[in-house]
């Protein structure tokens, strides 16, 4: 889940949202989310201005499949180590992964280490505002390229996580759920219901993925609280049941990604390379616990050194 920074407000009037009415097909779904957006958006570190475009990155990247409650001590703690990209690209790789923490994922945060390099080297340190070169950067995709564009600094693009995609099926499609991987009918949707002016696009990007992080959300949605409800195609059909695939649930006991995290908590907490036998007292079955190692090594995550130890990465792979 991510969650949007605060894109400045837009004027309240009837031409506000997107110049006359009826100018795109969402125009209808632009004010009632806006206005609610105003009155119960979160106050969140990365929605105030003095957060900037490094902090709107650094929450993109932690807050992927991360819930709020976890990144946000571990995102301030980030800010007040690395303020700028530069900061953060002057540290060896293993230093992100050891002040990732148990967020998860942790892959992320050597991309967002990649990143920080990258815009130092090509960028003089600051984040850049152009969404192809945003989206040039190690690590960086279509959807956080969109995101730090739209949310740092007000620019018109769809942004497309999985609340706002929940938002979309229910209340334009008509359907509870949408595809388990994001489709080209989605992506043309989003486009299609975007507003023209460019802060009030930013605005709505913001509000419909908060709407749909507190409001429109998974289960137990809370309809009533809604301020779109009278005109959501689900909620006129009936609220009908999911019948596409069945949904994708994460489990997380006994999986190589346990194992994983068990691995690197024990190298997060060293201070030199560990050896091997103090790794192996972490998982008892000996196959996955050695695939769970290698994997970490092929991904860069960890360091083999001669004489069976090992340590958090010091150089960029």
């Amino acid at each position: 889940m991510t969650v949007p920074t605060m894109p400045p407000k837009s004027p309240k009037s009837p031409h506000s949202v997107n110049g006359p009415v009826g100018d795109t097909p969402g125009e209808p779904l632009h004010t009632p989310v806006i206005d609610w957006f105003d009155e119960h958006a979160r106050d969140l570190p990365w929605r105030r201005p003095e957060a900037g475009p490094w902090g709107v990155m650094v929450s993109e990247f932690m807050l992927q499949q991360t819930p709020v409650s976890r990144v946000l001590p571990v995102y301030e703690q980030w800010l007040a180590r690395w303020p700028r990209p530069a900061d953060l690209a002057q540290e060896a790789p293993g230093e992100a992964v050891r002040a990732w923490g148990r967020l998860g994922y942790p892959r992320r945060a050597l991309r967002l280490h990649g990143a920080a390099v990258a815009i130092t080297e090509r960028h003089g340190g600051d984040v850049p505002t152009d969404h192809a070169q945003l989206l040039a950067l190690p690590g960086i995709g279509e959807y956080t390229a969109a995101a730090v564009a739209s949310f740092a600094y007000g620019q018109r693009h769809a942004v497309l996580d999985t609340n706002v995609r929940r938002v979309l099926a229910r209340a334009v499609t008509g359907v509870q759920y949408p595809p388990n991987a994001t489709t080209a009918a989605e992506r043309k949707l989003a486009r299609a219901l975007l507003p023209q002016d460019e802060r009030t696009a930013a605005r709505w990007a913001a509000a419909s993925m908060e709407l749909g992080a507190l409001v429109c959300t998974a289960k137990n949605e809370t309809c009533h609280r809604c301020p779109i409800a009278a005109q959501c195609a689900w909620q006129l059909a009936g609220k009908p049941e999911h019948d596409g695939p069945p949904r994708r649930g994460q489990t997380y006991a006994g999986t190589d990604r346990q194992v994983r995290g068990k691995l690197l908590a024990v190298l997060r907490e060293a201070r030199g390379p560990v050896p091997q036998a103090v790794l192996d007292r972490v998982w008892h079955e000996p196959v996955q616990r050695a695939r769970a190692l290698d994997g970490l090594v092929a991904d860069g995550l960890v360091e083999p050194l001669p004489g069976g130890l090992y340590r958090l990465p010091l150089t960029r792979s």
